[in-house]
């Protein structure tokens, strides 16, 4: 049978064979509680414990400012409950970004209802926020501002070392969700001047169900998890020991990687643009030409929907998504494409193709080879391409 070409990145990744067997150990041979005191407990405690080290040191964070979740989707809530919940008394406002992942604006809708006001700042055409904006948001009130490190759908990278000099200067706490950009490009917590920052071990070659928020030391939080005093006390509940350790092993190996990946991919990911828009008309480009993720591809075609193509490349054994794993059930547009300004009719036809350790340039030869002849199936049956 034919490998099937995975260029979804973006929604998740394989674990890494390294990754899984350093998790194994830790399923029957040190299956000890991390918060028992005997001997089988205190050695899966050492491995929590290596693991926080190795993830953090990816970040450039100090190893007691790393707080294990379960997700990023728990490390965004954790993020902005604790700092709602800790800071009410100096305000209840937050600035964010419309084009965020769905983790934070549930979240920012959850706090809306009790009594948080919110300011969604605009961003331009490429979905770039400008940190003037940010500076003119700010009130007496403002408690968190928090603006993604790299957008998951069009993979465009925001200026955020500008804008935590204007949330510093204001006395504001900044977080960003780097999910997208953790072990991928650089992600360092003191270069980038955040205060919280949030991680998912799946999107970096992990395991699925842990992650981490970063949180800068004399950073106020308020836990929403309670219970035992695992995790110094800000996050309750038993910590996922085999997870953790693959969490730190996959962190490590990104460290590593990362540079030369990030290369390669670059390479990869401008082929497959170029090539789309030579051999596709009426083809767009989403997100920043040059200020975005390595590894991504984001495209919107005239006259077809992303949905009909994607499910026809899967067809020819090609996975690709049309925006965020967390909408795909969505028969809406991308409220990233929205945002940023693109006509509703166009964003129904985006796709997204997102590569990764295992793409190569023959798949990019397949990619270039069918998608143009998928769009041409299509807009042949389409009555707008037919009628323009």
């Amino acid at each position: 049978m034919k490998r099937a070409i995975y260029l979804d990145y973006a929604a998740t990744t394989p674990a890494r064979p390294e990754v899984v067997e350093a998790m194994l150990p830790y399923f029957t041979e040190v299956f000890g509680n991390p918060s028992s005191i005997y001997s089988c407990g205190q050695e899966a405690r050492g491995a929590v414990e290596e693991a926080r080290g190795k993830v953090a040191a990816l970040i450039g964070a100090g190893h007691d400012e790393l707080v294990f979740t379960s997700g990023g989707t728990e490390a965004d809530n954790f993020a902005f409950k604790g700092v709602a919940h800790a800071r009410e008394s100096k305000g209840n406002h937050i600035i964010t970004t419309p084009i965020e992942h769905h983790a934070v604006l549930e979240t920012c809708k959850f706090l809306e209802k009790r009594g948080f006001q919110v300011t969604y700042l605009p961003v331009d055409q490429y979905g770039m926020v400008d940190p003037d904006d940010v500076r003119k948001a700010i009130t007496s009130k403002t408690i968190l501002i928090s603006v993604m490190h790299a957008n998951n759908e069009v993979g465009t990278i925001e200026p955020l070392a500008e804008i935590s000099k204007i949330a510093r200067e204001a006395g504001v706490y900044f977080h960003t969700d780097a999910v997208q950009t953790t072990g991928h490009i650089p992600a360092n917590v003191n270069e980038l001047g955040v205060d919280l920052l949030s991680i998912s071990a799946h999107k970096l070659y992990g395991p699925k169900g842990v992650g981490a928020l970063y949180i800068r030391k004399g950073t106020r939080l308020v836990s929403f998890m309670h219970g035992g005093e695992q995790e110094s006390r800000r996050r309750a509940g038993t910590e996922n020991v085999p997870s953790i350790a693959g969490f730190g092993r996959a962190a490590e190996l990104a460290g590593q990687d990362m540079s030369e990946e990030a290369q390669r991919l670059t390479l990869l990911r401008d082929r497959l643009i170029n090539g789309l828009s030579e051999r596709i008309e009426s083809i767009h480009l989403n997100g920043h030409p040059t200020k975005r993720l390595p590894n991504n591809v984001s495209v919107t075609f005239d006259f077809v929907e992303g949905e009909s193509i994607c499910l026809n490349l899967d067809l020819e054994g090609i996975c690709s998504s049309t925006g965020s794993a967390c909408s795909s059930s969505s028969l809406e547009p991308s409220h990233v494409l929205l945002a940023m300004g693109v006509p509703r009719e166009q964003a129904h036809g985006s796709l997204r193709f997102t590569l990764g350790k295992w793409t190569t340039d023959e798949d990019i030869d397949s990619v270039l080879e069918v998608v143009p002849r998928v769009i041409g199936k299509l807009r042949a049956m389409s009555p707008l391409f037919k009628g323009r």
